[in-house]
């Protein structure tokens, strides 16, 4: 469906033609007309399949035809973290450029004063983390009573993160009349319950996953924490690997696993946030060249890199949401070629792997490398202390009951 066959204010459309939005994509097309209509709608779309518009556009088309006179917020759009409050308002602001709607962004970690400033003279659109926004409710900065409009987005995640508590205290302050509009990577029963309790009749939507390819052999690797390194570097040495791409959790851990292979005399190419785009084309050239055998990357290059004849992908440190493993693993076997994801899995990671199986739909092969030695104890530095281990066998275990009743 082309941008102009929908109903959409001048504005809007002027502003949907300057961002360069031409065909709306699958979970657009699905949304957006019932979102005009006012219906509550439920969607289970992942991460990157243009969800932000789908519920912006509907939303601020409704305000631009709304005359209340009001200096609360009419829509609230909920998010799990403050990088995604700081994308989705930015976008926001983007679309309602060509008009007099106001946005503010609402989370942790930044000053109160700013935020409360905005809000009390006066909002249209509040991108909030239900944290910060519960924090803005008690010091009575915000008043819920005139929303018409929630967005509850990435809501798998803000349950996993424990805001249902938090979600639920702020709907309770909003008029039930409302559209509700519920977006889920994945939709367990704890999301549909969320929904019946949330909204009426909504519209359903479901945007699948892309499933890795066929072509790529997926494999658990369990490893004590502190002999990762010396797994990766064993399975350098053992596998046939012609190009391979390392996926950290941080730009912390991406640096000192790049440190390490250096140190090993491997040749090895590190991206992440903190490098300077000449820099980071230079190791993806590198990289793609076949100057440097081995990539190591945060989530920065699992979205958007094409680069053929890599042969196994390797993901270091788990991801925390599932749908990335995805997108990182089908960095291999493109072009119908073969490729071979390796997940290296220390015992606290556990639950994240429940999730990334029940997202696959199928459990993943345990593997141990031949003739490694996984017996080498942890250096007195690296081993925690009793109190520590006890807390992340309290939290792993928590984790992996939750998610077991979720699914």
């Amino acid at each position: 469906m082309h941008f102009t066959e929908l109903d959409l204010s001048k504005p809007l459309q002027k502003a949907v033609r300057a961002l360069g939005y031409e065909e709306t994509t699958p979970v657009q097309t699905q949304a957006i007309p019932p979102g005009l209509e006012r219906r509550d709608i439920v969607g289970c779309a992942p991460t990157g399949t243009g969800k932000t518009l789908a519920f912006v556009l509907p939303a601020l088309e409704h305000l631009l035809h709304d005359r209340a006179k009001t200096k609360n917020p009419r829509v609230v759009i909920l998010e799990p973290t403050r990088e995604l409050v700081i994308q989705v308002a930015a976008e926001a602001q983007k679309v309602a450029g060509r008009t007099s709607l106001r946005t503010v962004s609402v989370y942790g970690g930044a000053g109160m004063r700013k935020q409360t400033d905005k809000l009390r003279r006066g909002v249209d659109v509040v991108v909030a983390t239900p944290g910060r926004l519960m924090d803005h409710m008690r010091r009575k900065n915000v008043n819920f009573k005139d929303v018409q409009i929630l967005v509850l987005d990435e809501a798998d995640r803000m349950l996993d993160m424990g805001f249902l508590p938090d979600i639920k205290h702020i709907v309770g302050r909003m008029p039930r009349q409302r559209q509700t509009m519920l977006f889920s990577a994945t939709m367990p029963p704890a999301i549909s319950a969320l929904a019946r309790q949330f909204q009426h009749d909504p519209v359903r939507i479901e945007i699948d996953m892309a499933k890795p390819p066929e072509a790529i052999e997926q494999a658990l690797y369990p490893v004590p924490k502190h002999l990762k390194t010396q797994l990766l570097l064993a399975i350098l040495e053992q596998m046939d690997v012609d190009s391979m791409l390392v996926f950290t959790r941080t730009k912390q851990g991406a640096d000192i696993v790049t440190r390490q292979l250096r140190q090993s005399r491997v040749s090895v190419a590190c991206i992440h946030g903190d490098f300077k785009q000449r820099d980071r084309i230079s190791a993806l050239e590198g990289f793609r060249s076949g100057k440097h055998r081995v990539l190591v990357a945060t989530n920065i290059a699992a979205r958007g890199l094409d680069v053929e004849g890599i042969t196994h992908v390797i993901n270091y440190d788990v991801p925390e949401h599932p749908e990335n493993y995805v997108h990182r693993i089908g960095r291999t076997a493109r072009a119908d070629a073969d490729g071979d994801a390796i997940t290296l899995v220390t015992p606290e990671d556990e639950p994240l792997i429940h999730r990334i199986e029940y997202l696959l739909g199928h459990k993943i092969e345990r593997k141990i490398l031949p003739g490694f030695n996984y017996d080498v104890p942890a250096p007195s530095w690296a081993k925690p202390s009793a109190k520590t281990l006890i807390k992340q066998a309290t939290q792993s275990q928590g984790l992996a009951a939750r998610w077991r009743s979720m699914c």
